[in-house]
């Protein structure tokens, strides 16, 4: 018959297994998100625009608008 101290270290055995199996999946997921991470740092200048470029680029456009609005002024009063 299996005394109450071995049935203890099988309960302390298969709870190690289990927080093993988690730490080991864990770990894995850890480590693919870093990989995604990076994946994205990379991929993200390629698709998308920082705010302040695109103001600076903005900026511009409304300039020459201006400039553009300023000249068919001009012509429209001569």
């Amino acid at each position: 018959m299996i005394d109450i101290k071995s049935m203890a270290n099988w309960v302390v055995y298969a709870a190690l297994a289990v927080i093993g199996w988690l730490a080991r999946a864990l770990w894995y997921a850890v480590k693919e998100l870093r990989t995604d991470l990076a994946r994205l740092r990379e991929e993200l200048p390629e698709k998308y625009v920082l705010k302040d470029d695109f103001r600076e680029d903005m900026k511009e456009i409304k300039a020459m608008l201006g400039r553009i609005f300023d000249r068919l002024d001009g012509k429209a009063d001569k």
